[in-house]
């Protein structure tokens, strides 16, 4: 599945469109800094529909700790790409960038506006700008992904950041297969991984971004707040589902924040208590490093998450 609460065609939406309405509107920054309900209300004004832009919320079954949205939060508003994947395939940006074209060329069509909404940045980037991902050497990736296996993640990461600093700091230390991923184009390229991302240029002719901007220490305890709703909302319970179906061998949704964790706890090596402040401290590293990446994107324009009139600046940015 790859869409939420389709629109219905008996009550369609009332809201803003026109030559005013931008061709893609986004909706970015950390976590938990209220990325879902703006783009929420703002599809509502717009006559839109949200496309998912969190490379987790593309697996089925990681709700509670990725914080879907409910289908009450969603307000009727249609959610595209969410629920994409098992969670034992492995993410690839190339595929989010196919789907989302997809998807975001359907919205369009239909004269309704998509509203990409998420943290991770890559796939941002890969949904509104012109990019062609670098092609794959099947020897070297083998090569790699067997260094990884026996040496682990850390050890790969090290090797990274002695070539591209910038890299190993937008990967998360455990992703192993990011970090074959950008360590196997530096080989192929000759080139630092981040090299490989070209200059900021929209495949469409109108975008706005908008990135919800969060004081750090505020946005420490709103993730402290967060993961300790995820808890109470049975996040071990739904890693226990997630790992008869394969969880564990998944390359990308095991190593996933709070998954990771909490198979951890499961499998004896932590308590259910470290597990849980590991997953604050995990996240909260994260959103650091989303906060930086979405920060040298100049065209991201940012607003106060908790400004009262949020709704009202977001769209006099609009237009």
């Amino acid at each position: 599945m790859t869409s939420r609460n389709a629109p219905d065609p008996a009550h369609p939406a009332t809201g803003r469109s026109g030559p005013d309405v931008p061709g893609v509107l986004a909706v970015v920054g950390a976590t938990a800094a209220g990325k879902s309900d703006l783009a929420v209300e703002l599809a509502l004004r717009l006559d839109g529909e949200a496309v998912n832009a969190d490379s987790m919320q593309l697996y089925r079954g990681m709700d509670v700790g990725t914080a879907k949205l409910t289908p009450a939060e969603m307000r009727g508003v249609p959610h595209h790409l969410l629920d994409v994947w098992d969670v034992t395939e492995t993410a690839s940006v190339a595929e989010y960038q196919r789907l989302s074209a997809a998807v975001i060329a359907d919205i369009r069509g239909r004269g309704r506006t998509p509203v990409l909404v998420g943290g991770s940045g890559l796939y941002v980037r890969a949904a509104l700008d012109h990019m062609d991902f670098p092609g794959t050497d099947p020897d070297v990736r083998a090569r790699l992904e067997e260094e990884l296996a026996h040496a682990g993640p850390a050890a790969l990461r090290g090797r990274l950041r002695a070539v591209d600093p910038a890299a190993a700091d937008a990967i998360l230390p455990g992703n192993g297969r990011r970090i074959v991923r950008a360590l196997e184009v530096i080989e192929i390229t000759g080139r630092p991984f981040t090299a490989t991302l070209p200059e900021h240029r929209y495949r469409y002719g109108s975008v706005v971004q908008i990135g919800l901007s969060v004081p750090r220490p505020e946005l420490d305890e709103r993730i402290a707040v967060r993961v300790a709703r995820m808890w109470a909302a049975g996040l071990v319970d739904e890693v226990r589902e997630l790992e008869r179906a394969g969880l564990r061998d998944g390359l990308t949704a095991g190593r996933a924040l709070g998954y990771a964790q909490v198979l951890r706890f499961l499998s004896g090596e932590w308590t259910e208590e470290q597990a849980r402040e590991e997953t604050i401290r995990a996240t909260r590293r994260f959103a650091r490093r989303q906060e930086s990446w979405f920060r040298r994107d100049p065209r991201v324009q940012w607003l106060p998450h908790d400004a009262p009139d949020l709704v009202g600046r977001a769209l006099a940015l609009i237009g």
